[in-house]
């Protein structure tokens, strides 16, 4: 198995083929169950499936999501949670069930059980049909940081200090970073029936290079989707810089 690379020119353009990809999956199967995934790179991405909604009358009223990760500590009401985002920026912007949008809960009262509860909603859902990630500079695709295994499931982590400090632009300051989450597993997104990762910018070539070319490891999180049938990495020329 291998992954498939699709480079296109830029940003813009990656983000209206990964919306297009989504899209052709809902028309195929209306109650597609679609994994989704928070930072600034899938932005673009969520902003053409609105436009899709909008223009070309693409519906989500019988779509299930599931959403990779939320800090620990918030609730969605914070304006940083990753359902604050998720609302914010797409849910609330399109035909989606609000009961059908899956976040986990960044202020369960036991972490253990929620990481259960979550994956016990992918498999009564029939599991995801296509899973949408990003990826870090360190590697990490979630909230699995390196030396998370391949066959981890959902549960509480520990951010890093790289990934806390790159997530300090979103905080007034660095020590308001929540210092963990909860994360869907690498395995939890390794069971879904088709991946597709997103890249763009330079800062992440060095990632893509070993996601792509090293052999799976768990000091490369992202690497572990070699192992995948059907995984597509869709990035920009600045992201596919270092590919050999």
């Amino acid at each position: 198995m291998s992954i498939q690379t699709k480079i296109h020119d830029t940003a813009d353009l990656v983000a209206q083929s990964a919306a297009q990809t989504i899209a052709t999956l809902i028309r195929k199967k209306p109650n597609a169950v679609i994994g989704l995934a928070t930072g600034s790179t899938p932005v673009k991405t969520y902003a053409e499936l609105i436009h899709l909604h909008r223009e070309n009358n693409l519906s989500f009223a019988k779509v299930t999501t599931f959403n990779l990760d939320e800090y620990w500590g918030l609730d969605g009401d914070h304006n940083q949670s990753y359902r604050h985002f998720m609302q914010d920026l797409f849910f609330n912007r399109i035909d989606i069930c609000t009961w059908n949008t899956h976040v986990p809960n960044g202020k369960a009262v036991d972490p253990a059980l929620e990481g259960k509860s979550f994956e016990a909603q992918i498999r009564a859902s029939g599991g995801v049909d296509l899973w949408l990630l990003g990826i870090g500079h360190n590697g990490h695709i979630a909230f699995n940081e390196p030396g998370s295994t391949i066959n981890s499931r959902t549960r509480q982590v520990d951010l890093t200090q790289t990934t806390i400090e790159a997530n300090t632009r979103f905080f007034q300051n660095q020590d308001d970073v929540p210092r963990k989450a909860i994360t869907a597993g690498i395995a939890t997104i390794l069971d879904a029936r088709q991946i597709l990762l997103l890249a763009t910018g330079s800062a992440k070539a060095n990632a893509i290079k070993q996601a792509l070319q090293d052999q799976p490891t768990s000091q490369s999180p992202a690497s572990f989707l070699q192992t995948h049938a059907n995984c597509t990495f869709m990035l920009d020329k600045e992201a596919a810089s270092q590919i050999a």
